[in-house]
């Protein structure tokens, strides 16, 4: 039959229902802890594609260095930051894991599968805990040899050493990015997306209260004022054709006297 408009509805534009707007879904990351772990994934991935070589030795080094300092950020801010970002909720969730797994196994004997399924969502976000648990304590470690290295502290062996904690960075990085994406697929749902933009679809309330971008933007400020002042005090050196240069091709932070005693080795020569 004929279509009748209720006077008591809105008009719909072009006979369309009118879309409501998009729910933006709950915050439940805040905006330091994602300029955190984007500075950190960079400074990594830069460090480790920088490793080999001379030419950008530098740019090695000041990206380990960025590591060293963003670690201790993070962890300055997990104890006396928010209760959201606080490292003792890490440590509480590593600590489940006996419990989780005396769980586990007890619903294995009676073949209780409502507890084991239970139990298996436990043993996700234990996962996903311990290998970030584990990115943040291998930092020490690679940037300390990395140093040791650089300064000519030991033999070979430190190269080694290094190259050993180098690898098991990207190792421990690659199961974090692969336990993301099976557990996004598994749940059907994007666990990378708070990292990107705080939120995560579905009602109720934001489980973060307060964003902190201003103290964000000044962690992101502090990095890039570091690269810059190690670019201003990279050494300047004579290239082939007697051009000279200078920037983070060329040595390490704190290497000019370090630099110029060999070319004076050099030109004695």
């Amino acid at each position: 039959m004929f279509a009748t408009t209720r006077p008591d509805l809105p008009e719909r534009p072009n006979g369309a229902a009118a879309a409501n707007p998009p729910a933006p879904g709950r915050r439940v990351t805040d905006a330091p802890t994602r300029a955190f772990h984007w500075l950190f994934a960079l400074s990594f991935v830069g460090a480790y594609l920088t490793a080999d070589g001379e030419r950008w030795r530098l740019v090695h080094v000041v990206l380990g260095y960025t590591m060293a300092g963003l670690l201790g950020w993070r962890v300055l801010y997990g104890l006396v930051g928010p209760r959201h970002v606080r490292l003792a909720a890490l440590a509480r969730k590593l600590a489940a894991a006996p419990g989780w797994a005396r769980a586990t196994l007890q619903a294995l004997r009676t073949g209780d599968w409502n507890a084991l399924a239970g139990a298996g969502r436990q043993g996700q976000n234990l996962a996903l805990a311990g290998v970030i648990a584990a990115l943040l304590l291998a930092v020490p470690p690679l940037v300390a040899s990395g140093v040791a290295t650089f300064h000519d502290w030991g033999g070979e062996w430190l190269e080694e050493v290094h190259e050993f904690f180098g690898n098991g960075m990207l190792a421990l990085v690659l199961a974090h990015l692969g336990l993301l994406a099976a557990l996004s697929v598994w749940r059907r749902q994007n666990l990378a997306r708070p990292m990107l933009t705080g939120r995560t679809p579905g009602r109720g309330p934001d489980l973060v209260t307060r964003n902190h971008g201003a103290l964000a933007l000044l962690l992101v400020l502090a990095v890039l004022a570091y690269w810059a002042w190690e670019w201003s005090n990279a050494p300047t050196r004579t290239a082939p054709g007697g051009t000279a240069t200078s920037g983070w091709t060329l040595a390490a932070p704190g290497a000019s006297a370090k630099g110029r005693h060999h070319d004076d080795e050099d030109e004695d020569d």
